[in-house]
């Protein structure tokens, strides 16, 4: 069977006769069999997802199916999936199953979308190559040497190598947008709020977003025109009307468009990179658009200050995983003390544990205004400054990640050097915007390298057209 790149070439092909739910879901199956050594997916949903195939073919036949029919989907392993094991990648949460579905996956599988498995990545969604998982890395497909990037790696590669059509990921500082880079496919994070984080295992609540992983635009936002809206299930979901974006992708204006000189100049910047960026800028240019450099004198705080954040809100909300109502408990235990770390300590990997514990430092009380107030204070001031430039400007671009895909292994003796790789994604996260990575090229080794584009909260038509006409003409 051919590679489909978008739903509408899948629908077509099922319209004629060509293909059908089932065959797809027999394709992607065998594919997934054959990537196994890639190892993106924890559980595979096979014979439920060719029983659904079924009932779906036959509504297609009666004219009576979902607009997502056709439509094959992974999830990764912190979306809920009612009455199906869901862990974080964490051995704290082994055979632990939901009794719920996430709001996202209860609204494709409204539309008739079919749901694969659930896919792997750094445990709890901390950590930025795939390589923190209980259940051991995620590969690149282009290169098995070299990550696929994180937290969700295997949802990314899932797309990457066609082992499913589209994947739901989460981006917390980075986590869609990152992979996406490392992959050579589109990743999308929405407006904080714009998708519901119902069922969702939470991170880091005020930055964790639902993202969409894709081969096109096009299907990127068809999905999101479903996930997204209000949800009386989450109090902090957006009840601004969801536009029809897929319908919205003939946006041909010129555009007015920032771009950060800092970040060109940093010495993380593989060379490559910026020589693709720098070539994008020409290409934007003799479009017609007006693209500008916009000093951003934040740009060295944002880092600190997303780390400072997540760890203090990670340290909260992974204290519920204590080995007594659920999740991993531990058999060395002679007292309640005892049951409590032994349990912690034996079910959370290396970097959850670094996380909890740093998290758990910048909150206590000798050290919360040192730590985490001033950085509450600069999340605000790095907002309004990007806000501020988005206010004079359509988009502001940036290089999706300092480097290409690394291989696995080689930053694992320094997490400094890992949480480098989310320099650049996580400005769009501390703000809350909209954020988006397409590919661009590729570098000497042939590893892909990855444009992001920001936009203001809740301009994600006019990201989606943007990009669109951005990778017709690459």
């Amino acid at each position: 069977m051919k590679s489909y790149h978008t739903l509408d070439e899948i629908q077509k092909d099922i319209r004629l006769g060509i293909t059908s739910c089932k065959a797809l879901v027999e394709h992607y199956l065998s594919n997934i069999k054959v990537h196994s050594d890639l190892n993106a997916f924890i559980e595979v949903y096979g014979t439920q997802a060719l029983q659904k195939a079924d009932i779906i073919d036959l509504r297609i036949k009666e004219k009576k199916a979902g607009k997502l029919a056709g439509l094959i989907f992974g999830i990764k392993d912190l979306i809920c999936y009612q009455d199906h094991k869901i862990s974080g990648a964490s051995k704290i949460l082994q055979n632990f199953e939901s009794q719920f579905s996430a709001t996202a996956v209860e609204k494709l599988l409204q539309e008739d979308a079919i749901l694969i498995g659930r896919q792997n990545c750094d445990e709890f969604g901390m950590g930025s190559s795939n390589e923190n998982s209980f259940y051991g890395p995620t590969k690149n497909a282009l290169d098995q040497n070299k990550v696929a990037g994180g937290s969700s790696g295997g949802s990314a590669v899932a797309v990457q190598a066609d082992m499913c059509h589209i994947s739901l990921g989460t981006d917390t500082g980075g986590s869609v947008r990152q992979p996406a880079a490392f992959c050579g496919i589109v990743g999308l994070k929405p407006s904080y709020s714009r998708v519901s984080r119902w069922g969702l295992l939470a991170y880091a609540s005020s930055f964790d977003s639902i993202g969409i992983f894709s081969k096109s635009i096009e299907d990127n936002a068809r999905v999101l025109e479903v996930i997204a809206g209000k949800d009386e299930k989450d109090s902090t979901s957006s009840s601004r009307e969801v536009p029809a974006y897929s319908q919205d992708l003939g946006n041909k204006s010129t555009f007015k468009i920032a771009y950060l000189p800092e970040a060109l100049e940093t010495e993380a910047l593989q060379p490559e990179i910026k020589a693709a960026f720098e070539g994008q800028i020409a290409s934007l240019k003799e479009a017609g658009h007006m693209v500008e450099p916009v000093s951003f004198s934040l740009l060295d705080y944002i880092l600190p200050t997303y780390y400072i954040l997540t760890t203090a809100e990670v340290s909260s909300n992974l204290s519920r995983y204590d080995g007594v109502r659920y999740g991993h408990r531990s058999s060395a235990v002679s007292n309640l003390e005892s049951l409590y770390k032994n349990s912690r300590t034996e079910g959370f990997g290396a970097e959850a544990r670094r996380r909890i514990m740093l998290g758990t430092f910048v909150l206590s009380a000798d050290y919360y205004d040192a730590y985490f107030t001033k950085a509450q204070k600069a999340r605000k001031l790095i907002k309004e400054a990007t806000e501020k430039i988005l206010s004079e400007y359509d988009f502001i671009i940036i290089p999706t990640t300092p480097t290409t895909a690394f291989k696995l292994g080689e930053h694992t003796k320094s997490p400094i050097e890992v949480y480098m790789a989310d320099l650049f994604t996580v400005q769009a996260s501390i703000s809350g915007l909209p954020a988006i990575s397409i590919p661009i090229g590729k570098d000497e080794d042939g590893m892909p390298i990855g444009l992001q584009i920001i936009s203001a909260a809740f301009q994600e038509a006019k990201l989606f057209a943007f990009s669109k006409n951005l990778i017709q003409n690459i």
